[in-house]
């Protein structure tokens, strides 16, 4: 089975950065941030331990993925 490795903010943004997704430090935390509902963006959480924002690696590299996924599924047929 595979370890969980968990990110912080800045670890986060330099793993989208190798996958060719350069975010600003104001995005990232953007993308951290609870809307009025309470959802965020991307599946951080906070760490039950240090209190700071976290996120799995494959959480957050699956989320671009599904994204991806679903930009295909919504292409117009030729």
């Amino acid at each position: 089975m595979r370890q969980p490795l968990y990110l912080n903010l800045e670890e986060a943004r330099a793993v989208l950065a190798e996958m060719g997704i350069e975010l600003s430090e104001r995005q990232i935390k953007r993308a951290a941030e609870m809307d009025p509902h309470g959802r965020r963006k991307l599946p951080f959480f906070i760490d039950p331990i240090d209190g700071k924002l976290k996120i799995e690696k494959q959480a957050l590299i699956g989320a671009y993925l599904k994204r991806q996924v679903q930009a295909a599924r919504n292409l117009r047929p030729k």
